[in-house]
């Protein structure tokens, strides 16, 4: 079963997807077993971050941001090299267990 939703974002940032991960999970009736949610876009990843703190967000920026600096030598003329990189290393996908037609994210601050 596959669900589709579209993010638009003007800026780096972190978009917390999960109430639509959840709802997914419960429109599909699928009490247990696998979820899989996969980003096809090659500047965007998918991470799993409890989001209780705005500053883990804000380290995992600067992080990225000093792992893969935009460089001028980069060839590509889109001048979004770097995104791609970051994306690349973040990944393009999560699997999460569904139980009992909960999805496993972790709840807020725990």
């Amino acid at each position: 079963m596959l669900f589709e939703y579209s993010l638009r974002t003007s800026t780096v940032d972190f978009i917390d997807i999960t109430p639509s991960v959840r709802e997914a999970v419960t429109k599909s009736g699928v009490a247990d077993g696998l979820a899989v949610i996969y980003c096809p876009h090659t500047t965007a990843g998918i991470t799993i971050n409890e989001n209780a703190d705005p500053d883990v967000v804000r380290d995992i920026l600067l992080g990225l941001d000093k792992a893969f600096p935009d460089r001028r030598e980069f060839r590509r003329s889109e001048g979004n090299s770097a995104a791609r990189l970051k994306a690349s290393a973040v990944g393009a996908s999560e699997t999460v267990i569904i139980d009992g037609g909960q999805s496993s994210f972790p709840r807020d601050g725990s």
